[in-house]
Order: C-alpha cells, then structure tokens, then sequence
C-alpha cells in the first residue's frame, strides 16, 4: 500500500537518479581521503554554500555537534533559540561531547533579535561562563523564515564580539527559495553552517558541515572520534551531489503545496490556521475537537492511508515534500475533515 506520509520531509524517498546515480558512483575509502565522489561533493558543498570546505557526515545532529566541538571549550556557553533543534532534539550532545551550556532566549515567533543576543553575551567576569558561540536557524523549526536582514544583525553582533556563529541550515534551501535569494545570501552571516541533504532534498542520508578550511579539518578529525567516518560512501554521496544540483531547484513547489494545504484547512468548521503564515513546507494548526478525538486521529488517518504525527505542544504539523502531490493533499484533508466531523 502507497502511504500519504504528512509526518515529514525526512520520510522522502531518493528519486530514480539518485538511484541510478549511487548505483554507478565510483567509490573509494574514504577515510583516506579517496572516495572520488565524496570529494565531488564535498567541493560542491562548499562551492554551493559559498564556504572554503565542507564535509560529509551521516546526519544533522552530527553537523552540529561536530561545529559546537570546534567552537567550543568545557564550561563554554553558546547563545541558542528556545526550542531550536539542538536543544530539543539533540539528545543533550552539547553537553555530554563538549561539555558546554546551552543559553536559551525567547524572540517573538522565533525570529532572532540582536540587541537581545547582544545582552546575553557574557562579561569577561571569572565567575561566568565565556560566550563561546552563537547558534542560529534558518529556516525556523516553526516553519518560518529568518529575513536576511536579521541574519546581517545578529552576524554585526557577533563579530563586534568576537564570537563565530553556527547555522543550523537543516531547510536552508528552503528559506533561500522562501526569500527568492541565492543560499549564499544568508550563509555569508555564519562561520560554519551544517545542511541537511535528506529532508526536502531527498538524498537518503546525510548532511553537510561547511566553513573554514582550518574547521573543517578539526571536525573532520572529531567526525572520526564519534564514529562517522565512513568508508566507501560515494554511493551516498552521489545521491547528495543530485540533491544539492537538482533538488534545490523545485522546493517552492513544496511551499505552493503548503499554502495549498493551508487553504483547504481553513476551510474546515473547528480548524485554526493562518494560511499567510505559510513560509516553507510546514503548516500547523489547532482543531477544536475533544482531545481524545484529536489523539485518535493518527489511528484513524493511517487506517486510510495517512501517516501524520499527533498532537504536539497543541497543535498538528503537516509537512509537503516531493512525495506528496495536490490530489495527495486534497484526499488527506477530505479525509481529515470526515474525521473531525
């Protein structure tokens, strides 16, 4: 049975090139530094991200506490977003592999503001912990997207302190394609930056760390150290060269489809959602139902030929990728709105 999964973009499938193009990729180990296709892509990577080097890792989560462990010291902070991915879902890695505090702070709707950042650096005071870093997202986990202009401050702040800044870009190609720039536009404001090539993209796994030349070669280093050096993974690696060359190109079609959604949602007696909200693939909304309906719905959707996630913090998230087409939406949601009654 073919599923309608609306859980996530990381449930995408790798497309007939991807397929094709692991199944010819020539191949190397390389942890010596010879997989001819990992280089490709990793010289891609950088090329694409406008930084000196990049490198191949298994997941996000690996890119990301790979640039806090080159960033940071033991009892170091790092200057986060409250409810950003490496403070939720990230098992707790900068802590337990760098030994560094995590400072969350609240912005409205999640968009970063700099003379907040600015006023949680620490002083140079031997009873607090030194601002080591400054951790940003674009796009946001909440589905929206960080203006350039505000990447531009947040970058003004933290180099007037000396303090490099980590981009988590898991959907960066999304917010590139949601503000109509170029990716390079908004990874100028970062000094490493990790892209996820599974999610949207389609790649099957893997992501990207990208930055300095004298970075990278650190992390390539730690990469080592958490077990992430993979062997003959060009064949992995062929299928983030199709990601970063093609796939980038058709996200908005994702985001149209998102709208989309969002519109027929609104439509619905009881739905509560705001379909100009709608930046990238994301759409979350509330329903005005007893809880124990709205908890069965995942149950209920899958019976049909649904995967959604259930509740979360109150709301529902319905994500589009390139599995998911306009009837696939339209059958979802006039399956959704039998349910809900």
């Amino acid at each position: 049975m073919k599923y309608i999964d609306l859980r996530s973009d990381t449930v995408t499938q790798p497309t007939q090139a991807m397929r094709d193009a692991m199944y010819k990729a020539e191949v190397g180990d390389d942890v010596y530094g010879d997989d001819p296709t990992v280089n490709e892509l990793e010289t891609l990577a950088a090329e694409t991200l406008g930084k000196e080097a990049a490198l191949f890792v298994p997941s996000g989560t690996m890119g990301n506490q790979l640039a806090l462990m080159c960033w940071t010291n033991r009892g170091d902070e790092v200057i986060v977003s409250a409810g950003c991915h490496i403070f939720m879902h990230e098992v707790g890695g900068a802590a337990v592999l760098s030994g560094a505090n995590l400072k969350q702070l609240y912005f409205q709707n999640g968009i970063y503001n700099a003379k907040m950042i600015e006023a949680a650096i620490r002083p140079d005071d031997i009873h607090e912990p030194r601002t080591a870093l400054i951790c940003v997202e674009n796009a946001l986990a909440n589905g929206r997207v960080v203006p350039v202009e505000v990447m531009r401050d947040v970058y003004a702040v933290a180099k007037k302190h000396g303090i490099p800044v980590h981009l988590d870009g898991a959907r960066v190609f999304n917010a590139a394609a949601a503000l109509n720039v170029d990716v390079k536009e908004i990874t100028k404001y970062c000094d490493t930056i990790s892209c996820c090539l599974s999610k949207g993209l389609c790649a099957p796994v893997g992501s990207v760390l990208a930055g300095d030349a004298k970075t990278i070669a650190l992390a390539r280093r730690y990469r080592k150290m958490l077990g992430g050096g993979m062997r003959q993974c060009g064949f992995l690696a062929a299928a983030g060269i199709i990601a970063l060359k093609e796939m980038t190109k058709r996200l908005h079609e994702d985001h149209e489809n998102a709208k989309y959604m969002a519109k027929r949602l609104a439509e619905l007696k009881g739905v509560e959602v705001d379909p100009d909200s709608v930046q990238i693939n994301m759409v979350f909304f509330k329903v005005d139902r007893p809880v124990e309906l709205l908890d069965s719905l995942p149950e209920k959707m899958l019976e049909r030929g649904i995967k959604i996630n259930g509740l979360e913090y109150g709301e529902f998230r319905f994500v589009t990728s390139n599995d998911v087409s306009r009837a696939d939406i339209d059958y979802a949601v006039d399956v959704f709105a039998e349910l809900i009654g």
